[in-house]
């Protein structure tokens, strides 16, 4: 750690450059890497949260294409990171240098991977409650200390609106050394942690304390057992609790849990959101197939676009350490014209790059059960002749050995598919099997030959060998700008796939930049190279080169219907070798057409959006039926290049198994498909509901179950913790104190889903205060995911602060944490209750549909009775630690927006919370706790009546 915090000079190699030489060091608090000089100055750095992997040697594709450099590989290491595997590489001057860092990495790394995320930010919280960032980016001079006016700063930076009087009396307690007028490092720990003292945590002790200011272990099991509904609570485990997050060494002694104790245990892993138990395979494994949910990755090797992207091997060893449990080995194509040369992976009709297929399948043999044992399936699309095939056989069979044995499957029952528990650690190939009719001793056979590309007309289809390089820059150029003006993200609407956006957006100016190419440039039309004879697919002279413009122009039959596509492509047929055809046993791959064919339970039929979706209009129960016997693959469309992802949760309703995302497109719907497949501990693997398992299932019904009785969720959102400002806001860290409100949307079946919004909080993103309930009524709850999004309100719209999605199913109850994803201290604190309803109830009936405009209440409350008016007492709850500031106006707010990332705004907005000059200086938490009766009566909701009910009986003054 002292090598690494000194610092090492090494090279750190580029795409398409000889290596820059930086001097890379491990700041203060061992939380990041940093380099310098570097033009992105206090941006130069990759946080240890962030890192997945560290390999040695010369492993990654950057050292390949660096090939000619001759780097000792003793001396080289990768750094993988990010959300999309980014890769930093580096050279020292020895191998001495090299295992240090490497060591040092992977220890840091242990530090944060061998336990829960959660208990990794619980013990950083501890080191020092706030990111240890904070402090150097606010200590402007860098001589270790800050003055009020950076204190100021920081304050606004951090979300914070405190009147300064108030600032400056906590800055003169905590500054207690010789220094007087500024604060170490350890002073503003001190400063930080009287800031953030939590009101609602206070009270929350209090309840349950008898009036005093810290928890007995009798009052802690009390707690537990009452609000956070945990059974064989003992004096014991609470003794446990006081000793593992009490501060105080003199509670410590007396057994006691003061509110920094309280607080801890509150924020740690054991009061998160999220079932601990869910962190581990939960459910029976001994179903067959298709009775689950199996996570699934569609083109895996891409790492961007569908268009112009690199393919690596690199994110087979991703995604299958992330839980998915199907990958596609891609479109095996031959390499050049060498009858016997190498099958290579690339995707088809596009310019995006090629990787071996041997190496593809090397990568999945050394990752695919590193972190579960659970099936693998290897998706293949071949277009290769028949010696390249059988050396795709060789390599399957040598490399993967006895992962493709499956004799002990295959003596069980063969009307239906065996169990993943059966199954561990085998690798099943899905792909063509030769038909039953053909000889056993027939070499070859002829099967049909449809792929994921066949909705694209002919015209539309690139070919990497036949296009230009002026003219796949322009390309690449048109592509990378509509990608970064327009933010195309997840399309839900199948009817505005990204390559319409594409095609209208550039249409002058692809055009024009075409026209230039071809008159400057090329005599040739410029699908073809200089030389190069125009194929037969691609039709003659003129003729092709006007199908080429069609497809940048936006001409052509683009927007015709899947059935238009089935009709005009007539079937095709490719020779399949014996080999390879043996490999396939339980996924024998079928394109399916207009119709569910009726099949084998062998038979795996694939389906692009566009028809399965019609299928889930036309056909729902009929699909759910076809599901329960067998597998279906759901793939994105092919005109979805931005490698953008459609609503999984369309198709898990009618039981599909194998819904297949693009894994490296972050956004909405991979949050939704990373929270589907956390119920069972990532496994790759999820029960469907047994009424999707059996029976006749109807998903579109106005109450699919009426036999089984409904789940009332109630959410109270209580408060929110360190919410930071958008991280797209045009300002940044100088952009206003945010306005945040909470918004929950429920997604599952049609009649479930719904949202609900709080209201506004001004000028406060450090700990806001709702105190808001929400109701939803849920029809089959084991199908829906719950989703907390917090926005920023604006005049003009809202802004994505964060979110967090979590199944129904794996949702905890009583006084719970949800931690904002991939923010480290940004959390809402809320309340979760959850009720048996029986009969119809009372219900407001939503638009059905998952992206309904407006937010409808799902739920009216049970009875009881009447909401009671707030009280003074309710309203002192309500005021934060931050007010807005004198004389600021606050513009009239518009309407939230419809969606994520849209400037549509909806039919109502949230109303606002905002603290009356009055509560600016509010006293401390101690001077409340006057008469307070623990424990708190029940509210009409069924749940405690909480902070706000403990307010209006008059217990607290």
């Amino acid at each position: 750690m002292g090598v690494m915090q000194s610092g090492t000079q090494m090279v750190k190699l580029k795409n398409g450059s000889k290596g820059l030489v930086r001097l890379f060091y491990l700041d203060e608090h061992r939380s990041c890497i940093r380099w310098r000089p570097s033009r992105k100055s206090e941006k130069a750095k990759i946080t240890i949260d962030s890192l997945y992997k560290v390999m040695e040697g010369c492993q990654s594709d950057i050292f390949h294409r660096h090939a000619e450099g001759n780097f000792d590989s003793s001396c080289c290491f990768t750094i993988y990171h990010g959300n999309h595997m980014e890769s930093l590489d580096l050279v020292t001057s020895n191998p001495e240098e090299a295992r240090t860092w490497v060591t040092g990495l992977r220890y840091l790394m242990a530090g944060i991977s061998d336990e829960d995320s959660l208990a990794k930010r619980q013990r950083t919280h501890d080191q020092y409650p706030f990111s240890s960032l904070t402090f150097e980016e606010a200590d402007k001079n860098g001589d270790g200390l800050l003055n009020i006016e950076e204190i100021y700063q920081l304050l606004h930076k951090i979300n914070v609106n405190l009147p300064r009087r108030k600032v400056k009396q906590m800055f003169q307690e905590a500054d207690t050394d010789d220094q007087q007028g500024t604060l170490t490092y350890e002073e503003f720990s001190v400063f930080y942690k009287m800031m953030s003292l939590r009101r609602d945590l206070y009270l929350l002790l209090m309840a349950y304390s008898d009036r005093k200011d810290h928890l007995t272990a009798e009052d802690l099991g009390n707690f537990l057992r009452t609000e956070q509904k945990m059974t064989s609570v003992t004096t014991e485990y609470c003794l446990d609790i006081v000793e593992k997050f009490e501060v105080s060494e003199e509670n410590k002694q007396k057994g006691v849990l003061g509110i920094e104790g309280f607080t801890s245990f509150m924020r740690s892993p054991t009061c998160d959101v999220f079932n601990p138990l869910h962190h581990q395979v939960n459910q029976d494994m001994d179903q067959p197939l298709c009775n689950y949910y199996i996570a699934s990755s569609h083109n895996t090797y891409l790492t961007g676009d569908q268009l112009l992207s690199n393919s690596k091997t690199d994110m087979y060893a991703w995604v299958l350490q992330n839980g998915c449990r199907c990958v596609e080995g891609g479109w095996s194509w031959t390499a050049g014209t060498v009858p016997d040369g190498e099958p290579m992976v690339q995707h088809g009709y596009t310019l995006t790059s090629k990787i071996t297929f041997k190496a593809v399948v090397e990568t999945i043999n050394k990752y695919a059960f590193i972190n579960n044992e659970y099936p693998v399936v290897l998706s293949i699309e071949n277009h290769c002749t028949i010696q390249q095939q059988k050396k795709m056989a060789r390599y399957l069979q040598e490399i993967f050995g006895d992962k493709l044995d499956l004799g002990g499957a295959l003596n069980k029952d063969s009307k239906q598919l065996p169990s993943p528990n059966l199954l561990k650690g085998k690798i099943l190939i899905k792909g063509k099997r030769l038909p039953s009719y053909l000889s056993a001793d027939a070499d070859e056979g002829e099967v049909s030959d449809d792929d994921s590309a066949d909705e694209i007309e002919d015209g539309f289809k690139l070919k990497n060998s036949s296009v230009s390089h002026q003219v796949e820059s322009v390309i690449r150029k048109k592509l990378d700008s509509l990608l970064k003006e327009s933010r195309i993200g997840d399309k839900e609407d199948t009817d505005s796939f990204s390559i319409r956006a594409l095609l209208q957006a550039t249409h002058k100016g692809l055009q024009g930049s075409l026209k230039q190419v071809v008159l400057h440039c090329e005599p040739f039309p410029p699908c073809c190279s200089r030389g190069q004879e125009l194929s037969v697919e691609s039709c003659q002279s003129s003729r092709s080169f006007a199908s080429r413009r069609s497809f940048f122009s936006g001409s052509g039959a683009y927007g015709q219907e899947w059935k238009a596509h089935a009709r005009t492509h007539a079937r095709k047929t490719i020779k399949l070798s014996r080999d390879l055809s043996d490999l396939v046993v339980f996924t024998n791959s079928i394109a399916a057409q207009d119709s569910l064919e009726e099949s084998t339970p062998l038979d795996v039929l694939s389906f692009s959006e566009t028809r399965a979706q019609h299928l889930v209009h036309h056909q729902a129960e009929r699909f759910v039926s076809f599901n329960q016997r067998q597998l279906s693959r759901i793939y994105p469309s092919a005109y979805r290049i931005d490698s953008s992802n459609f609503n999984p949760q369309t198709y898990w309703n009618v039981g599909c198994q194998l819904v297949a995302l693009n894994y490296q497109t972050e956004g909405r719907m991979m949050q939704l498909n990373r929270a589907k497949f956390l119920v069972n501990g990532n496994s790759g693997y999820v029960l469907k509901p047994p009424p999707m398992c059996k029976g006749s299932f109807s998903p579109f019904s106005d109450d699919p179950l009426p036999a089984c009785p409904k789940k009332q969720l109630l959410l109270k959102i209580i408060s929110g913790q360190q919410l930071p400002k958008p991280p797209d806001s045009m300002l940044g860290d100088r952009g206003e104190i945010i306005d945040p409100f909470v918004e929950v949307e429920i997604i599952g079946l049609p009649v479930d889903c719904c949202k609900e919004q709080t209201r506004v909080v001004d000028d406060n993103g450090f700990n806001p205060v709702w105190e808001e309930t929400l109701s939803f009524t849920l029809h089959m709850p084991e199908l829906a995911l719950v989703r907390f999004l917090v926005w920023d309100h604006d005049p003009i719209g809202r802004d994505f602060v964060g979110q967090r999605t979590v199944a129904f199913s794996s949702l905890m109850p009583g006084y719970r944490h949800v931690y904002l994803e991939g923010l480290t201290e940004a959390s809402v604190f809320v309340h979760v209750t959850v009720h048996d309803m029986f009969g119809k109830g009372r219900q407001l009936r939503g638009i059905k549909g998952l992206f309904s405009r407006g937010s409808r209440s799902c739920a009216d409350a049970p009875p009881g009775p009447p909401l009671r008016k707030r009280s003074i007492s309710q309203q002192l709850l309500r005021r934060t630690a931050s007010a807005p500031a004198k004389g600021r106006k606050k513009a009239k707010p518009l309407p939230p927006p419809d969606g994520e990332g849209v400037m549509a705004p909806p039919p109502a907005r949230p109303p606002r919370i905002s603290a009356s000059p009055k509560s600016r200086d509010l006293p401390p938490p101690s001077a409340l706790a006057l008469s307070l009766t623990p424990p708190p009566t029940e509210d009409p909701c069924g749940s405690h009546l909480g902070l706000e009910g403990m307010l209006d009986r008059g217990q607290l003054d």
